[in-house]
């Protein structure tokens, strides 16, 4: 089968021919017909997330139909459309029992610790197969794996509740997600903080408050926006000590400061003004999980979380396109997500 894998960290990636995978009794074949291509690839590629396991076929937003089933899968069968978990997990650890699959001492992320979905097909445990409605197209299935569960944990996690305020650092994958969502769960005030006049445009054609941080101070314009108040609940989506200390120093009395994006760099408080005065709480958001999936999914299939055609893009399984797709990373992109259309009559 045709690939495109990560042979070497730092260089692009590479086109393969590879044989088809082997399933054993607890596992699924997909033919993939769809992959999302994440800003977590591009961290992949470039080394800045480590990968111990090379070469390896990166790619874990996945929607494709059941090729094989091993002999214990009985939820799905060959021809159904599905979505796929992102981990692979050993689903009787202490964590796994607790529904805490992210934390599985024995998993493997798809598209990191095992091959991934820049591919024609895919192994994974059958228990990460979810059936994808007829409403859902193959394209926003695969992205909905990533950036809009992501998102859904996130608000978990943060426990957002009805009527409350929540500001959105960064409005790319998990931010359009991140703002229907909350929308979803009957939030109030929702502001969204951007540098790129495209994405802002279309946070506030979906009902926020755009805040422009390149116009001033963001905190400063929440702050005025909220009459001193500030909101109740910020999501981190960028990945930046600056923006994740604003989503601090955003927050009101009892506030809730999710912190989603991945960096290197450390970020300062100020204990006692920032934190304890406020009684805010700072969290942390590692992924999503495998139960959350059943909401997502209804919200797509009823029409609550939608992806409009201008917020994709699409490319083909070529190395050269997909490289292209990662490179683009490197600067702020109008669109929402890029998708690999791997089967030919998706």
């Amino acid at each position: 089968m045709r690939a495109v894998r990560l042979t070497e960290v730092g260089k692009p990636l590479h086109e393969a021919e590879i044989d088809l995978p082997e399933i054993g009794p607890s596992d699924v074949l997909i033919r993939v017909a769809a992959c999302g291509i994440c800003h977590s690839d591009e961290h992949y590629r470039a080394g800045i997330s480590r990968i111990d396991r090379l070469p390896v076929t990166l790619g874990h937003e996945i929607a494709g139909w059941i090729e094989k089933v091993g002999a214990e899968v009985k939820h799905v069968t060959p021809g159904d459309r599905v979505c796929v978990h992102y981990l692979a997990h050993c689903g009787s650890c202490e964590f796994c029992i607790r529904g805490l699959e992210q934390f599985c001492r024995t998993g493997e992320m798809i598209g990191k610790r095992r091959d991934g979905g820049y591919a024609e097909f895919i192994k994974v445990p059958g228990r990460n197969a979810f059936v994808l409605p007829d409403e859902i197209s193959f394209e926003i299935g695969a992205i909905m794996m990533c950036s809009s569960a992501t998102a859904l944990h996130a608000l978990n996690k943060a426990r957002l509740k009805p009527g409350e305020s929540i500001a959105i650092f960064g409005f790319g994958g998990l931010g359009f997600s991140a703002l229907q969502l909350a929308r979803a769960l009957d939030c109030d005030q929702i502001y969204v903080v951007e540098i790129n006049a495209t994405k802002l445009a279309s946070a506030k054609r979906l009902g926020a408050v755009p805040i422009d941080a390149t116009k001033g101070n963001p905190i400063e314009q929440i702050a005025h926006a909220t009459n001193g108040k500030g909101v109740d609940v910020s999501l981190e989506l960028i990945g930046s000590a600056q923006t994740m200390r604003q989503a601090v120093q955003c927050l009101g009395a009892l506030g809730r400061a999710a912190l989603v994006g991945l960096t290197a760099e450390s970020m300062s408080i100020f204990p006692y003004t920032e934190l304890i005065n406020k009684e805010v709480e700072i969290i942390g958001v590692s992924d999503h999980l495998a139960a959350e999936l059943p909401m997502l999914i209804e919200f797509a299939r009823s029409g609550i979380l939608r992806f409009p055609p201008d917020t994709l893009r699409y490319v083909n399984l070529d190395a050269e396109q997909v490289n292209a797709s990662l490179d683009a990373f490197q600067n702020s992109i109008d669109h929402v997500r890029t998708v690999i259309r791997v089967a030919s009559d998706v």
